[in-house]
């Protein structure tokens, strides 16, 4: 069996002698945690370690958006979440990466129907970025945050949840970034 474990990664090992069987691993920032059983073996901890690694990796390549990739595929998106929600007449000019914003998470220009979205965005789950864009993309329709506005953002199943992750992503990281401003149209470059 051709093992993937690398030593030098970034992987902590905690064993438990409550646990009897099973098996779990997740990311700790940038650290793998591996929860083991304590009777396990040198060996089996590495054959464990290895798998637990390819099936991370397995499950973090499938949360990851093909957005992050480019402005381009951030673009596609759009079009396709402007489809799938907003009836496809949200259609932005352009959408890009920008440098961190101070104050918002992304921010839209309906006039020249431009849409910025701040570079902190690339590794929330997908499902959060796509509420951002959604978000911004109703701006095309409809500028100020009224009911009209809103009855669009929420076609969107998980613009709830997306808002209060973006709430907590911003206390966490005491960022000050509210998940709904109603001046997040307007130019924060």
């Amino acid at each position: 069996m051709a093992e993937t474990w690398v030593p030098d990664d970034k992987i902590e090992v905690r064993r438990s002698a409550r646990r009897r069987r099973t098996v779990t691993a997740y990311r700790e920032g940038e650290t793998m945690v591996v929860l083991i059983p304590a009777t396990m073996t040198k060996a089996e901890e590495r054959h464990w370690v290895a798998e637990m690694q390819k099936k991370l990796q397995r499950t973090e390549s499938k949360r990851a958006s093909p957005a992050r990739a480019s402005d381009e595929a951030l673009l596609l998106r759009c079009t396709e979440l402007s489809r799938r929600y907003l009836d496809g007449t949200a259609k932005p000019a352009s959408v890009r990466w920008v440098r961190p914003m101070r104050t918002r998470w992304a921010s839209c220009t309906p006039v020249n129907r431009t849409i910025r979205v701040s570079r902190r965005l690339r590794d929330v789950p997908p499902w959060v970025l796509d509420y951002v864009l959604v978000h911004e993309l109703a701006h095309l329709r409809v500028a100020d945050h009224n009911d009209e506005f809103w009855e669009l953002v929420h076609r969107y199943p998980k613009a709830e949840r997306a808002i209060g992750y973006l709430e907590g992503l911003s206390a966490a990281a005491n960022l000050g970034i509210a998940a709904v401003d109603d001046e997040d149209y307007a130019d924060d470059e």
